[in-house]
């Protein structure tokens, strides 16, 4: 299927199909969030979405209830609590494999992690998961909607979509209004934002952590692009942090996001997505959050920072772990090994997206991406 807008060819894509009862990232939202989130896109629902959207409306009544409930019985704890260690972050751009290399780190058993039920109700995930989870999961679809990882509340899932429930502004809230200009933009790289607006974001995204910890207590592993600009904020709350940076060939990259972002908004948005300014979006999007990446790097120690790439990832990926372990000196690698080994095997037989780009698109790859091309060594194809 070709995209005339974007220049992208879709030759074999893979992922789920859309169905009526599949949760949608905006479930977990309480009241007041939901009504944030609403008002940002002026409640511009297209008519057949209203349903979609009055059903968020109601379920946030549900959990603005839930939330109280695991406010009363475990806020205190949750204040109380500290974190194990610093977090381990996984970053690099959408779709260069996070959520690969984050499937392999979290088989090692000293590391806990927000599944996807975290991530939908992170509000009150500890008072309701017993009750909810299961239900939930009966829901969920077996895929992702945008390729053929496979899907489920257990599954690891982006911390952003947590901070979305939490009503943090995030520019994820551009898939649930794909039509309108961006949301929060500023929250990309979080460079723009006021102290007093960082000092929040910290304290809810901190909130979250303990709340994490609470579940279980072992150092949390997290993936989530945007924190790939990130990292200058991160280290104010988390100085010890550890960053693993996954790179991939960026002509890949382009197409496969404008997937992604396409497929989340047909899933998940109250508009029909027409990817007006989407390819603008992904290209600007790139240059600021390497930017940012670039300057925050003299930052972190040898210790703390170590970049993979996907290709390798895929061909070596036992090898490569233990390259990871041992630079940002984690313990347990031996431990681990025959877990990495054995969720090796079970990726042998994943069948990736395939894609073609038009000249216009790769030139404007290799002009404005030209930093990370030169520096990771990719070449147009």
């Amino acid at each position: 299927m070709k995209d005339e807008k974007s220049g992208v060819t879709q030759k074999e894509v893979g992922g789920s199909s859309d169905k009526f009862w599949n949760p949608r990232f905006w479930d977990g939202m309480t009241m007041g969030a939901w009504a944030r989130a609403a008002w940002k896109g002026g409640f511009r629902f297209a008519p057949s979405r209203v349903a979609m959207a009055g059903i968020i409306s109601g379920l946030s009544v549900v959990n603005s209830g839930l939330t109280f409930g695991q406010k009363l019985f475990y806020g205190g704890k949750i204040r109380r609590t500290a974190l194990k260690s610093d977090p381990v972050f996984i970053i690099g751009h959408w779709r260069s494999g996070t959520t690969l290399l984050h499937e392999y780190m979290i088989r090692d058993k000293q590391f806990t992690f927000s599944d996807t039920y975290v991530c939908f109700a992170p509000s009150h995930f500890l008072f309701s998961g017993p009750l909810f989870r299961p239900w939930v999961q009966w829901l969920m679809p077996a895929k992702r909607p945008m390729d053929n990882m496979v899907a489920g509340l257990e599954r690891p899932q982006e911390d952003e979509f947590a901070l979305c429930a939490y009503g943090l502004p995030s520019p994820y809230l551009d898939i649930l209004y794909p039509n309108t200009p961006p949301i929060d933009p500023d929250y990309l790289t979080l460079r723009k934002i006021t102290p007093d607006q960082r000092k929040h974001w910290l304290d809810v995204f901190e909130y979250f952590l303990k709340t994490l910890t609470v579940a279980d207590n072992k150092t949390i592993i997290l993936k989530s692009p945007p924190h790939t600009g990130r990292i200058r904020t991160i280290l104010e709350r988390f100085p010890n942090a550890k960053f693993v940076h996954i790179n991939r060939n960026p002509y890949t990259l382009f197409p496969s996001t404008y997937t992604l972002w396409m497929k989340l908004a047909q899933t998940h948005g109250v508009q029909h997505p027409k990817g007006i300014g989407l390819e603008e979006k992904i290209l600007s999007n790139f240059e600021e959050m390497y930017a940012a990446f670039e300057e925050d790097l003299p930052l972190l120690k040898p210790n703390q920072f170590y970049d993979v790439s996907y290709d390798e990832l895929v061909k070596e990926p036992v090898a490569l772990l233990e390259k990871i372990y041992g630079t940002l000196e984690i313990d347990g690698f031996e431990e681990s090994r025959e877990a990495f080994a054995n969720f090796a095997s079970t990726q042998k037989s994943y069948k990736k997206n395939k894609f073609q780009i038009s000249p216009e698109i790769q030139e404007a790859i290799s002009r404005r991406w030209s930093g990370y091309i030169q520096k990771y060594g990719y070449e147009a194809p």
